[in-house]
């Protein structure tokens, strides 16, 4: 049906068939078209080094530049609960090292004994 509201409603004659072939075709090209994120994670721990750190950071800025997005997330274990704050202080040092390549899309933040921060790529 065309105009299914008129009066009398006007319809047009043709191969099913034929238009289920060219309405899949568009969904073809329509997925052709969209980007695919994936979310990939670097873990970290409170009580990491500098050179551990750096190593973390590289791997998130190779992650950045095939534009995914990264997840960055510190475990905390027992009596380390007491001090969370140090999470905050490792992920801002990760920060300094991937600034330039990815924007905070979502901030640290403490669910249970894991801290979680998301990274997303910088538009170009």
């Amino acid at each position: 049906m065309i105009s299914p509201n008129a009066v009398p409603p006007v319809c047009r004659i043709m191969d099913y068939n034929k238009f289920l072939y060219e309405q899949s075709k568009k969904l073809k090209e329509a997925k052709k078209n969209q980007k695919i994120v994936n979310l990939k994670e670097v873990r970290l721990s409170p009580t990491i080094e500098d050179n551990d750190i750096q190593v973390k950071a590289n791997n998130a800025k190779k992650f950045l530049e095939n534009e995914d997005k990264v997840k960055v997330s510190i475990r905390f274990k027992g009596r380390q609960m007491a001090n969370t704050s140090v999470g905050y202080t490792v992920f801002q040092n990760f920060l300094e090292k991937v600034g330039e390549l990815g924007i905070v899309e979502k901030p640290a933040k403490l669910e249970g004994n894991n801290m979680t921060m998301i990274l997303a790529p910088k538009k170009q």
